[in-house]
């Protein structure tokens, strides 16, 4: 749960999934797979190309609602300060 889907970049945006999927994407992850782009929430298997990472907690059970995007939310990523995230490999 918390997977952040989300919609309306530009076509050229437009990215294939890896042909073989990472058995391990860290948590806030983010990511492009065909017309999406995705937050990963938790540290899970994944086939998204990955462009970035965010520190945000995109799902806490304590908080209401549970999951920090909502249908309808505006989202705008921005470049961070400091060193670029390494990307992991596949594996």
């Amino acid at each position: 749960p918390g997977f952040g889907y989300l919609t309306g970049l530009p076509g050229r945006y437009d990215t294939p999934r890896r042909a073989t999927p990472r058995t391990a994407v860290p948590a806030g992850s983010v990511a492009l797979a065909g017309p999406y782009t995705g937050v990963y929430p938790r540290t899970s298997p994944g086939g998204w190309q990955l462009i970035g990472t965010t520190d945000v907690v995109l799902w806490d059970p304590a908080r209401e609602p549970a999951a920090l995007l909502v249908p309808g939310t505006r989202v705008r990523f921005v470049p961070a300060d400091g060193p670029e995230p390494e990307i992991p490999a596949a594996g």
